[in-house]
């Protein structure tokens, strides 16, 4: 019953996110949890150097997405992307992940592909979502989680992704990101050569 409401909260939220497409840009300054896209690069540190290789060594084998398809991750709502941001890409989700709340690098709730032009599905990376309420049950007091020393992104309720408040943290471990390993969107991935679901 859980994985079902959680399933339907994930398809609103990647419709949010594929509506996003099509705001104004002004009114997406209007939202106070907007996706960094100003961030700035910098040196990696020797944890998140280790956490890009955790995650690596952990997700290479959904370079094959037919892999990640027969382990639970499933495509919900097309390829994400915005108007001044890059994109996100297409989101393959493992709701049991999900819904199990547990902050894991071996074990992304969600793999994150590019699409392209000859019709493949590139692997460019990974993210972690842990709804707000059960982290926050399950660690009193600790805050938002961490991974390796990499604090997640907190979105709170109500949101425009239709969703509970929730943790997210994107890993580009797979396409390197000019704004960091860490933020939201790659602003050099493209959905261009999405041809729908």
């Amino acid at each position: 019953m859980k994985i079902g409401r959680l399933a339907t909260q994930f398809q609103h939220s990647m419709l949010a996110f594929v509506l996003v497409g099509v705001c104004p840009p002004g009114a997406l300054a209007q939202n106070g949890h907007l996706h960094e896209t100003t961030a700035q690069p910098q040196q990696l540190t020797s944890a998140q150097s280790a956490l890009l290789k955790v995650v690596r060594d952990n997700t290479e084998r959904f370079k094959d997405v037919s892999v990640a398809e027969r382990e639970g991750y499933s495509l919900l709502f097309g390829c994400v992307s915005g108007p001044d941001s890059g994109a996100m890409g297409l989101h393959y989700v493992n709701l049991p992940l999900v819904a199990a709340g547990v902050v894991d690098a071996t074990r992304p709730q969600i793999v994150i592909y590019e699409p392209m032009p000859d019709g493949r599905l590139q692997l460019i990376g990974a993210d972690f979502l842990v709804i707000a309420s059960d982290w926050d049950k399950a660690h009193p007091g600790q805050g938002a989680p961490q991974l390796m020393g990499q604090l997640f992104h907190y979105f709170e309720s109500p949101n425009r992704f239709g969703l509970p408040a929730f943790y997210t943290l994107h890993v580009w471990a797979w396409k390197e990101n000019p704004n960091g390993a860490f933020v939201n969107w790659h602003p050099n991935v493209s959905c261009q050569s999405f041809a729908g679901q």
